[in-house]
């Protein structure tokens, strides 16, 4: 299965979010993060102060008002439905585009497989660090969304 959407960036951007491949629910949205259980764009809202956004556009929008980028790892792969513990065959995502033409310094991943994954594949095509930060995924109910917004608080640095 093939990357369904464009990366979210500018020239503005400093900041790079990395998850592994869309969801079920991403891919029949067109869009990141599309899983309604998801809680993304609600820490995202709560670090950058500005109200969840609904639409793609907004969402957009409030990624790149503020210097943040998205994308995922995975360009291309095997996946049953939405589980990363499923995926195989991965075609990493290529990284030199977004990096020549953004101002991206900091990379991080939205949890433990996205993080393993550009470990494994692209950062020394990149040679830019991968931090690992706690999955907004549903399936990550060991951290509330106080406890993920308190974790992803670094990314405002």
């Amino acid at each position: 299965m093939q990357h369904p959407f464009e990366p979210i960036y500018n020239k503005h951007s400093n900041v790079l979010i990395l998850g592994t491949f869309p969801s079920v629910k991403s891919r029949e949205q067109s869009f990141y993060y599309g899983h309604p259980q998801n809680r993304f764009w609600k820490v995202i809202a709560s670090l950058t102060q500005t109200p969840s956004p609904i639409t793609i556009e907004a969402k957009k929008d409030m990624l790149l008002k503020h210097g943040i980028a998205i994308w995922d790892v995975i360009q291309s792969c095997e996946i049953t439905g939405s589980s990363d513990s499923s995926i195989k065959n991965v075609v990493p995502t290529d990284f030199s585009n977004i990096l020549a033409q953004s101002n991206i310094t900091r990379i991080y991943a939205n949890g433990a497989t996205a993080y393993k994954l550009y470990q494994t594949y692209c950062e020394t095509k990149t040679h830019l660090p991968i931090i690992k930060l706690p999955s907004t995924s549903p399936a990550n109910a060991a951290f509330s969304l106080e406890k993920l917004i308190q974790e992803w608080s670094i990314i405002k640095v």
